[in-house]
């Protein structure tokens, strides 16, 4: 009894020594705790099935972005949303998920929850992603497509062409690839197309 009494003494008067290790190790458990949680946050956020559990996303762009050759194609490869929307690397990543709590704004709002709202915007949203997406080098794309990879050769001559072209230029995939993985939007202008 005395002994378990002495133990409980300790704990709530503590020596110097044992409350700077308590100290540290309690913040080490905390800060690893809250590490995992936070990382495995992220990465939710990053599945097909976050993207599109709103009906905003699944009744308009993913619906469009099935039909594409990033959802089905002949090697079986498929790019989810983050794979185009999110930057892998940790700093861009978390700045790119600071700057789509805007989004989350949008969808209280109920800016985009109809179509013909959606459609209503839909230009709007497409050039702050190309201007974005322009801004980073088309980081995202280089994922997993990169000139230093393709080989022209095998291209088909307007690709390789377009290609050999663009590398001189400094161009950048969003520069020609608009519309790749969504339809075009209405309204777009002479200087979208540029």
């Amino acid at each position: 009894m005395n002994e378990r009494k002495g133990w409980w003494a300790r704990l709530r008067s503590p020596t110097a020594k044992y409350s700077i290790l308590t100290l540290l190790g309690g913040g080490f458990v905390a800060g690893i705790l809250f590490w995992g949680g936070f990382n495995t946050g992220m990465e939710a956020t990053n599945t097909m099935s976050f993207c599109i559990s709103c009906h905003e996303m699944r009744d308009n762009v993913y619906q469009e972005y099935k039909q594409t050759i990033h959802y089905t194609n002949r090697t079986g490869v498929r790019a989810v949303c983050s794979d185009c929307h999110v930057p892998k690397d940790w700093t861009h990543k978390i700045i790119r998920k600071v700057q789509a709590s805007k989004e989350l704004y949008g969808k209280v709002m109920g800016t985009i929850d109809t179509k013909e709202k959606f459609e209503a915007k839909r230009l709007q949203l497409a050039r702050n992603e190309w201007k974005r997406m322009k801004a980073s080098d088309s980081r995202e794309c280089r994922n997993c497509h990169s000139f230093e990879g393709m080989n022209t050769e095998v291209q088909k001559t307007r690709a390789k062409k377009q290609h050999e072209m663009a590398l001189e230029d400094k161009m950048t995939c969003i520069d020609c690839h608009k519309g790749i993985a969504h339809k075009k939007p209405e309204g777009m202008t002479e200087e979208d197309e540029l």
